[in-house]
């Protein structure tokens, strides 16, 4: 019946939300497939969808001649007036074929065709809903587990949470319900594959995103996030209004906005610090609770040295460089941590070795020390292009360096030979006196 035709696709449509196009196309071409299929590939075959009736109408296309001589492509001037009173020579007849001549095969060859078009025209709509929710918060259930990965049912498609993007605290079972942040949609060829994650810094500043209206409204921005997932996890954030605290935002009343976030992470901890154009500052704030006595920056290499006192070294580098291994990820600078004691032992060791050279200050001979010439041997052998690599140190200055620690050797030296007292043998002439007393005791 065509209403049952018509009746089946409004309830494709219906179902499985796929447009009333698509459908059509599959059903035509499922019918175009299995007429090939039956009636042979020669065959100049059109297959339309009568809206009116509800019916996919396949006709077969012949050529008026005069005589035939291939009966699959050409149909005779008697044949074809009787089809079309106004057929000419050369004109084209479409023939309606029936459909339902097909058999068994034909048939089961449609609804082949029929169930792939389908479902290639779900898995793109699929893709084209979720290709845009990239950087997005989703919430799902767990479905299955699959070699360590979370399958994840997000009603009409389905998600992975790899493994390696899951919390090693955090455990589920399956029907648990779970918010994740989508990584990555692919569009794969068994259907798009969507990749959530619950270990990216992303997912925590989400989040907040969620937690503070401020930070919908454009006032309250959060620079730089840093997470050991599970753990700890160090926002930076700053505000673009003079009478908003942007720490204060994000903790909300009596902490509220950072609990409901704790919460969601399953009790990971989390440091909110103010975010400022001051790198000394960010650091600072970055390396707290610990408190820091002094740092020396290094611009060009983005370095600082940060000197603790010695009871708060512990805390600045935190349980397994936790702490200072956050603070690195937050400033995107490299931070090398030394005590009070160890930066005076350093300075120490600096003017007792380099100091003595004319020429270099306390500055810069602890500089080169830090680099690691620890002695005016080190220096002496270093070019003027280690010494430019340097930071502060230009061309110039290089080869004064080189020919102060030159000079300073061979002084050294020449005090060493005025020193040696009369008759007493240098270590050279020591060795050649023996290699003479050697060849004298050899000889026959």
């Amino acid at each position: 019946m065509p209403s049952e035709l018509i009746h089946i696709i409004d309830t494709v449509v219906k179902d499985k939300g796929i447009s009333r196009e698509a459908i059509v196309e599959a059903l035509e071409t499922a019918i175009l497939t299995a007429a090939r299929k039956k009636l042979g590939p020669d065959m100049e075959l059109e297959v339309h969808f009568n809206e009116e009736i509800g019916e996919v109408e396949l006709f077969e296309f012949k050529e008026v001649v005069e005589k035939v001589a291939d009966p699959l492509t050409q149909i005779s001037m008697e044949e074809g007036k009787k089809l079309d009173p106004e057929a000419e020579k050369g004109d084209s007849l479409g023939i309606k074929l029936d459909t339902e001549s097909f058999g068994r095969i034909a048939a089961q060859t449609a609804k082949q065709v029929i169930i792939q078009k389908v479902r290639d025209a779900e898995r793109l709509m699929i893709y084209e809903e979720y290709k845009d929710r990239v950087n997005e918060l989703i919430n799902g259930t767990v479905r299955r587990f699959e070699r360590g990965n979370m399958v994840i049912d997000l009603g009409r498609a389905e998600a992975v949470l790899p493994h390696a993007e899951q919390v090693s605290r955090e455990s589920y079972r399956v029907g648990d319900r779970v918010r994740a942040y989508v990584m990555a949609v692919h569009k794969e060829t068994r259907g798009p594959q969507i990749i959530l994650s619950r270990r990216a810094p992303e997912f925590v500043k989400k989040l907040f995103e969620m937690e503070v209206p401020e930070m919908n409204e454009g006032i309250v921005m959060i620079e730089s996030v840093a997470r050991d997932a599970g753990v700890r996890t160090k926002i930076a954030v700053r505000s673009m209004d003079a009478d908003v605290d942007p720490v204060g935002a994000c903790v909300g009343m009596k902490g509220s906005r950072v609990q409901a976030v704790v919460q969601e992470l399953r009790g990971e901890k989390i440091d909110i610090i103010p975010w400022t154009k001051d790198i000394a500052a960010n650091v600072c704030n970055a390396l707290a609770p610990a408190e820091v006595s002094r740092m020396i920056i290094d611009d060009e290499q983005k370095l600082l040295m940060v000197i603790v006192a010695d009871e708060q070294l512990s805390l600045a580098i935190g349980r397994k460089g936790q702490n200072v291994r956050l603070a690195v990820q937050l400033t995107g600078w490299n931070i090398d941590i030394k005590s009070e004691s160890e930066m005076a032992e350093l300075t120490r060791n600096a003017q007792s070795t380099l100091g003595k050279i004319p020429g270099i200050g306390g500055i810069i001979a602890e500089k080169l020390y830090l680099e690691g010439f620890t002695s005016p041997q080190d220096l002496a052998r270093a070019s003027v292009e280690d010494l430019t690599a340097l930071p502060g140190i230009g061309k110039v200055r290089a080869e004064k360096l080189i020919q102060a620690v030159q000079e300073y050797i061979e002084q050294a030296g020449q005090v060493a030979d005025s020193e040696q007292e009369p008759g007493e043998e240098t270590r050279e002439e020591q060795e050649k006196h023996e290699e003479g007393e050697k060849q004298e005791d050899s000889a026959p």
